[in-house]
């Protein structure tokens, strides 16, 4: 993405995503992160070529988080499954479909 130490937006973000997407991430599923700030990013992994935008639409699971838990786990200084079991990660939805961003965001 760009620099590592400025925090990113959901708009960086989204390109992010978009790119490590790819056309066809076999992610099966449909995601959706919601950033307590405002703003979201919508992951369609069934359709093809995958769909990554900031629409809200129905997801297979949805992450609840601040944009500064998604920096601190961009830059790797917290996982995902710490952040989620210290509260600073809300599920809402299918687990498993929320595991295998691990495969593409990993």
């Amino acid at each position: 993405m760009v620099d590592e130490n400025k925090d990113l937006g959901v708009a960086e973000f989204t390109e992010g995503i978009r790119e490590r997407v790819g056309e066809n991430s076999g992610l099966d599923a449909v995601i959706k992160f919601a950033f307590d700030e405002g703003g979201m990013i919508f992951i369609d992994g069934k359709s093809v070529p995958n769909i990554v935008s900031n629409e809200d639409l129905p997801a297979d699971a949805t992450l609840k988080m601040s944009l500064d838990t998604m920096n601190k786990l961009y830059r790797k200084e917290t996982n995902g499954m710490m952040a989620f079991m210290s509260g600073k990660i809300k599920l809402e939805g299918n687990m498993m479909a929320a595991m295998k961003l691990d495969q593409i965001l990993g």
